[in-house]
């Protein structure tokens, strides 16, 4: 007498995100993600960094300059995405202009942008940048508030973060200090303090968040993404391995995983994070090519495991972001 076959696992709840996630159908350059819900239209909206992969005149990295701030929307709840728009950005001191890299957040029914702002279109790395904060009532429409007071004139990739205290925190990467990442603090975002270094290791894109009762804290060295987490956002251990180093099989994502953001709702942890396909050890196209500018959007869940967070690009990912409660 045989047993009785069991009935196969259930996935998680959600719909099944596509590989890759997300293409810009403008340069086909998007990378840096930020998630966040619109409220009034009832719909998750990314915003991301829109290079300019596909500009043939592009020389040296103004492909990477000039760019403006792409969005897209989900109406199921972040598993598809469609191209929406950019964002209208009323911060243009000069004729040439960079955006890079905006972390956005709401409080009190305002929405807040933390931008990275490059005074000019160049050719290569050398000049200066800065974090510049702007608000919005409706995500699209963005005005200028202040330029952030932080610890050098080249800066980087900020993450918003509200305290327990109802204060706010936010880290960035200080490219004159070797590319480490600093904080600072406000009590209502628009009165800043810079309190240095909050982390030594090299890398950009911080992204800082709460999860199993504890603070994680990730980091882009260009080798995967560094995880490290904390119980009080001063003193971070890291964990020995690092996500999304090992390449994947599916399509587009199978390249290191780059500048990511996290999303958790309903208990559940999201990794968005950006690849370039065209630069697979594997296969490699040549450094000057579209091929090798082009980057995609790519989502994971990611998984607590005995103090640790993984994930698995090959698994299926079935995205189920809620609504917030407030």
């Amino acid at each position: 007498m045989t047993g009785r076959a069991q009935a196969p696992t259930p996935p998680p709840a959600g719909h099944l995100a596509p590989k890759p996630l997300y293409r810009d159908p403008v340069y086909d350059g998007a990378a840096d993600p930020v998630i966040i819900w619109n409220k009034k239209a009832r719909k998750w909206w990314m915003f991301y960094t829109n290079r300019r992969a596909t500009d043939s005149a592009a020389t040296g990295v103004t492909w990477v300059h000039g760019t403006s701030i792409g969005i897209a929307e989900s109406g199921d709840g972040g598993a598809t995405w469609t191209y929406r728009d950019t964002a209208n950005i009323n911060y243009r001191p000069q004729p040439g202009y960079t955006f890079w890299a905006p972390d956005v957040i709401a409080d009190k029914g305002i929405y807040h942008m933390f931008l990275t702002y490059v005074p000019g279109v160049f050719t290569d790395w050398n000049h200066p940048r800065t974090i510049v904060h702007l608000t919005s009532p409706d995500l699209l429409n963005w005005h200028y508030v202040s330029t952030l007071p932080l610890a050098t004139d080249k800066v980087i990739d900020a993450s918003v973060l509200k305290l327990p205290n109802g204060t706010w925190r936010l880290w960035y990467n200080n490219e004159r200090d070797h590319k480490s990442t600093y904080y600072a603090d406000s009590p209502d975002l628009n009165t800043w303090t810079d309190h240095g270094p909050a982390l030594a290791e090299r890398g950009e894109g911080p992204k800082v968040f709460r999860w199993h009762d504890q603070y994680w804290l990730i980091i882009d060295p260009w080798k995967g993404l560094a995880a490290f987490h904390s119980t009080d956002l001063l003193h971070w251990t890291p964990q020995a391995t690092r996500l999304l180093e090992a390449p994947g099989r599916g399509p587009d994502d199978q390249a290191i995983g780059g500048h990511a953001d996290v999303v958790v709702s309903g208990g559940r942890a999201y990794l968005f994070y950006f690849t370039h396909p065209g630069r697979a050890a594997a296969h490699p196209a040549p450094a000057t090519s579209v091929a090798a500018r082009r980057s995609v959007i790519q989502v994971v869940e990611l998984h607590y495991d005995n103090g640790q967070l993984t994930c698995d690009r090959d698994q299926p990912t079935y995205v189920n972001l809620k609504p917030p409660e407030k």
